[in-house]
């Protein structure tokens, strides 16, 4: 038997027993596509069992198993953590465009401007968040500064010279 002679013939019945254990198409889906996934990885050991159909619901049972462990874990956490969830306050309407000039620097400056400002943690915790060094955090600071600065001076030159008109 071939690789695609067993996808074709037990895909199916492999995605139903996922579905039965996971009680979600999507999830029983991606189940039986990584069950199928490790045997084709494995296909020249596999191939050489009596049932490999076997071998390929046994992984499937087992992944479904972690899926619905590491649900139960997620809803628990989720549980814990609703009690302490507190929303964040809005920003001030005149920091709107701040905010807005900080999202299109590059990620990683953004990141950190977002860090250091709006969380207000010192340039070592930005470093440790991020996990790069103090000194890279400094520099993507830095080059951040130095953009928004420009961008933000150009646009209050534009909405002084509309004021003016």
């Amino acid at each position: 038997m071939t690789f695609d002679d067993l996808y074709r013939r037990e895909f199916a019945a492999v995605v139903a027993l996922a579905y039965v254990l996971s009680g979600s198409r999507t999830a029983a889906e991606e189940l039986a596509q990584d069950a199928f996934l490790a045997a084709h990885r494995r296909w020249d050991d596999i191939s050489g069992y009596d049932d490999p159909a076997a071998w390929v619901r046994r992984v499937c049972v087992n992944r479904s198993v972690s899926l619905v462990r590491r649900r139960v874990s997620e809803a628990k956490a989720m549980a814990r953590l609703a009690s302490r969830r507190v929303l964040p306050e809005e920003l001030p309407a005149d920091s709107e465009d701040f905010w807005h000039a900080v999202r299109r620097l590059p990620r990683r400056q953004a990141q950190v401007v977002a860090l250091h400002y709006l969380d207000d943690l010192p340039i070592a915790a930005v470093a440790t968040v991020l996990q790069c060094a103090e000194g890279t955090v400094k520099a993507h600071l830095w080059r951040a500064r130095q953009t928004l600065a420009a961008e933000l001076r150009c646009e209050l030159r534009a909405e002084e010279q509309e004021m003016e008109r």
